[in-house]
């Protein structure tokens, strides 16, 4: 190769192919990078996330409580069509119709559904609905707002305190960091380049870094953490990962030694599969320095495990882990660096993330193969039972059996052996030996038998590709994060996977218990473990939100009200500028809305005009045009003048004009700031005049224009020049 590269005959060309290739007659070898390194890149292609943003509308159906900020709690009775007449025109836009005490309606336009929340509080009793002039609603706002006030200095505090100490500032990226990141056999979707960007950023500073990174099962979070976890070695310092299962301790074990193999890393692990002189030398080699990387269940937490040079924990699925391993985890927090991560966090740490008190990356893209998992709730059955086992024996798939009761999971074993007798079947649970437990384990991975019959040991991080039909016996007593966990472990690979929720045929459920089922069942989409905590808050209430004292404000006002209120007071406290507020009453004639005939989905609909009202910026309505156009085909007039109207509420908003209406021969605007009305009158020429405290009129040339001239005599006058 010397020699070719010496008379120039060596190229080196960037081009994807699987292999290489010779053209005898041209005397051209060309050899792949996969061929020469013998490391080839899988590689997926991006795709449209199909799960929920953080902070989306919740699905909002007929006959749900909704909190209305200005009025209270009511409950929501649908969309409706409104007409009216202005300088001749019918004027057509969509409402929401929110009913109140002694049956009062008020209609709400969709272009202001922002003050429109769905009410989610306590689960303990229904709130009454609001009257509507009563005072009582803005007391309970009131005293909600108090008590925020004193929280959002609590949380500044506690942030302020990790802050102000030293942290570890890690070195920036080595030639190994970027040889361990480039040797990833997959493309990164863009969420891991942004998650992995943070946190590095983060590591390099020099206090503490407390980053939540949220990602729906099988989404990548294990790469991000071990990115962060060589980052930490590579500058001299120990790793601890957490996790709360053995099984999931052994995998994520094995997941670090292989990725980090061609480097001179010593990782161990602490859990029930090591023998007791395995612990003592784990032990002693964290203590002494020799290893680098600790994998390991609450026993990582334990007194006797002494570090030489801890710089960085890495803590999977907190919410498991009892009080006394948080409280030291806690201790922890303000000296090294935390990484945690989660799939459905708990309503407290998505919240303390929401307000910013706590840093958050969001894995949202899912892997290019992965589809929706087929979820479905019924009971007992044994001809489902069969059904669902033989589709998946034929297609060469294994199956999952979860049963959380050690006491008669061998009656479980016998019945489902008379039902398939074609299927090899075998049990796992945590009271096993553990070399037995583990060969139970390996034989599985290593498709040794058809069905693995277990307990709840596999809830967290098993990834066997194979296994694509899953069924949870007794669903009826799970928490939604577990049943959401619990079926994250099929359709990790290509194929069509099914969860199947099975509940006693004798017993009753209570209606909590219906509820988490319908929820799960009903949010079965890919990257669905935001919209599933929210649910989980909803079906629980929120006494354990953010402690007791806090529950009956959540419980008065709602959750989404509550968040806002806290946003606000530590904007307020860190003396940050109050967020810019579109709340731009435009009252023009024409027609803009969402069209049944467009788009026919109520809930799509509803979500469509939330994000339509939370747009900040002409660069995110013309994005949202072009979604529209992606989805729903060529925009209809009234679409079309329903974003004109969003264009020119951002506008309104710069100049502080809370509304735009027609009087008699005039545009009228009603402002909330005379310094800038008055600039924008002085740039309009004196053609915009100032006439009182309140507006600002603008002499239309013509009582007959059409809806859409109107609409760019208003934007020419916000946009003078």
């Amino acid at each position: 190769s010397t020699k070719l590269a010496a008379r120039g005959a060596l190229h080196y060309i960037v081009g994807i192919i699987n292999a290489g290739f010779r053209l005898v007659q041209e005397r051209v070898l060309v050899i792949s990078g996969s061929e020469l390194f013998n490391r080839g890149e899988l590689r997926r292609t991006p795709r449209r996330h199909l799960g929920k943003a953080i902070d989306s509308f919740l699905d909002l159906r007929e006959g749900d409580l909704v909190v209305h900020l200005s009025h209270g709690i009511g409950r929501y009775r649908g969309l409706q069509i409104i007409t009216k007449t202005t300088l001749g025109e019918e004027q057509k836009e969509e409402h929401l119709e929110i009913e109140f005490h002694g049956g009062t309606k008020i209609f709400v336009p969709a272009t202001k559904i922002g003050l429109v929340q769905k009410y989610i509080g306590g689960a303990k009793s229904r709130p009454q609905l609001a009257k509507i002039g009563g005072k009582l609603w803005l007391k309970q706002k009131q005293a909600a707002a108090a008590a925020v006030t004193d929280m959002a200095s609590e949380m500044l505090e506690l942030q302020a305190t990790r802050q102000s100490r030293p942290g570890i500032a890690f070195a920036s990226d080595s030639e190994w960091q970027l040889g361990f990141d480039a040797s990833f056999p997959y493309q990164e979707t863009p969420d891991q380049l942004t998650a992995i960007a943070s946190i590095k950023e983060d590591m390099r500073r020099a206090r503490p870094m407390d980053r939540l990174l949220c990602g729906d099962v099988g989404f990548g979070k294990t790469e991000v953490a071990m990115r962060a976890a060589f980052k930490a070695v590579d500058s001299g310092y120990q790793v601890a990962v957490l996790v709360p299962t053995t099984i999931l301790c052994e995998q994520h074990y094995q997941t670090f030694r292989e990725r980090m193999a061609e480097f001179p890393f010593d990782i161990g692990k602490l859990s029930r599969f090591c023998t007791p002189q395995e612990m003592r030398e784990t032990v002693e080699g964290v203590k002494s320095g020799r290893i680098d990387i600790v994998v390991g269940t609450h026993r990582v937490a334990s007194k006797d495990v002494e570090f030489s040079n801890l710089g960085l924990v890495v803590i999977d699925e907190e919410q498991r882990f009892g009080v006394e391993v948080k409280e030291r985890l806690k201790t922890l927090r303000a000296t090294v660096d935390v990484l945690t991560m989660s799939a459905t966090p708990i309503p407290r740490t998505l919240h303390m993330s929401l307000v910013g008190v706590r840093d958050i990356s969001n894995l949202e893209t899912a892997p290019e193969d992965r589809m929706s998992v087929d979820t479905k709730v019924t009971r007992w059955n044994a001809e489902l039972i069969r059904h669902a086992v033989l589709r998946e024996l034929s297609r060469g798939g294994q199956i999952y059996f979860v049963h959380n009761r050690v006491s008669d999971i061998e009656l479980i074993k016998f019945k489902l052996e008379q039902i398939v007798p074609e299927a090899t079947i075998r049990i796992g649970h945590g009271q096993m030996p553990e070399d037995q437990l583990e060969n139970v384990m390996v034989d599985f991975v290593n498709h040794k038998f058809d069905l693995l019959v277990a307990t709840t040991i596999v809830e967290s991080g098993l990834d066997i590709p194979n296994a694509n039909t899953i069924f949870i016996n007794e669903a009826e007593r799970y928490g939604l994060a577990d049943l959401h966990q619990l079926r994250g472990r099929v359709g990790r690979y290509k194929h069509k996977a099914y969860c199947y929720l099975m509940i006693d045929p004798y017993k009753h459920i209570t209606p909590n218990a219906a509820k988490r089922l319908r929820a799960i069942e009903e949010f079965s989409e890919m990257g669905a473990g935001f919209a599933i905590s929210m649910r989980d808050l909803e079906i629980r209430g929120a006494g354990n939100l953010l402690g007791t004292q806090q529950s009956g404000h959540i419980a008065a006002v709602g959750y989404e009200l509550y968040c806002q209120l806290l946003e606000n007071a530590v904007r307020d406290a860190k003396k940050m500028p109050a967020r810019l507020t579109l709340d731009v009453d435009v009252d023009l004639p024409g027609e803009a809305y969402l069209p049944q005939s467009y788009i026919d989905d109520m809930r799509l609909k509803i979500d469509l005009y939330r994000r339509l009202a939370r747009i900040e910026h002409e660069q995110q309505i013309a994005e949202f045009r072009a979604e529209m156009l992606d989805r729903f085909g060529a925009l209809p007039e009234p679409v079309e003048r329903l974003l004109a109207l969003a264009e020119l509420k951002i506008d309104a908003a710069v100049w502080q004009v809370a509304g735009i209406r027609i009087e008699d021969i005039y545009l009228v605007f009603d402002y909330t700031q005379r310094r800038r009305i008055e600039q924008l009158a002085k740039l309009n020429k004196g053609t915009l005049r100032v006439v009182d405290d309140e507006s600002a009129y603008f002499t239309l040339p013509s009582r007959t224009m059409s809806p859409n001239a109107l609409i760019l005599l208003a934007k020419s006058v916000l946009r003078p020049g």
